[in-house]
């Protein structure tokens, strides 16, 4: 088991910083900060959290730099439907809710779906059954070819988004479940290339083909602020908007334009 300052060198390594870059954001010496990585200091409980909140470290692995370090873990990971969490499952009922008549979903930190509003429910209708066995991925939905792939016109760029961001995650917070899924949906193809879109688009937008209709639509996420639990510290709700008229207009239909009719 790695001690708590090679845990926190690993980390600040991750972040790019030097020990210098570290002491100074964390109001501490140079020096302290080498002396804890080399385990020749063992440092509080209030100086680790000091250290992990400047090394932007997520709430689940300040617990794992608190037991190395001999503490007991601070961040509790309570389940989103338990009593404890019934506020915050409220209000992101209500954030999905009032999106309708678009589409908005909740997903964890492996992308896994943890809340959908009713606009989302039918374009399920087009995914194979076994991928909407739980945990529902979001990520294997939007780019498995038994799920939304066949049907999304700039599937290149989509799933060059999809590296990105998954990607990006990765380098914050190593997870070895999101790392398969990344190479299981996302490893480098030869000959595919996300071309760049002409310069009236401001966003990336993902293009759906249903019934001989396009559908474009962009995302926004949103995600709480300072959380103290885990799981709140994970969840992520990605809203989804028209791009343009007709898509607008799709929406607007009776039952939502509903992809399954």
């Amino acid at each position: 088991m790695n001690t708590v300052g090679e845990l926190l060198r690993q980390w600040r390594h991750r972040r790019r910083l030097s020990q210098l870059d570290l002491a100074i954001a964390a109001d501490v010496s140079a020096r302290h900060v080498s002396l804890v990585e080399t385990g020749r200091s063992n440092p509080s409980a209030e100086m680790v959290l000091r250290l992990a909140d400047q090394l932007d470290v997520p709430l689940r692995d300040r617990n794992r730099l608190l037991l190395a370090a001999g503490f007991a873990p601070r961040y509790a990971e309570r389940s989103l439907d338990g009593e404890a969490l019934s506020a915050a499952r409220e209000a992101l009922g209500r954030v999905i809710s009032a999106h309708e008549p678009y589409p908005a979903v909740v997903f964890d930190r492996r992308w896994d779906i943890v809340m959908t509003n009713r606009a989302v429910r039918p374009f399920f209708a087009r995914v194979a059954p076994e991928l909407l066995r739980p945990p529902v991925n979001f990520a294997r939905l939007g780019l498995d070819p038994r799920g939304f792939a066949p049907h999304i016109v700039n599937l290149a760029e989509v799933r060059a988004v999809f590296r990105t961001r998954i990607a990006r995650q990765l380098a914050v917070a190593p997870d070895a479940r999101l790392t398969a899924l990344y190479e299981e949906l996302l490893g480098d193809e030869p000959g595919e290339a996300a071309a760049r879109r002409g310069a009236s688009d401001v966003v990336i937008p993902m293009i759906f083909r249903f019934d001989g209709r396009e559908l474009r639509l962009f995302s926004t996420i949103t995600t709480f602020g300072t959380p103290l639990d885990i799981t709140l510290d994970e969840v992520a709700v990605e809203s989804y908007y028209p791009a343009d008229d007709e898509t607008a207009a799709y929406f607007a239909e009776p039952a939502g334009g509903s992809p399954a009719r």
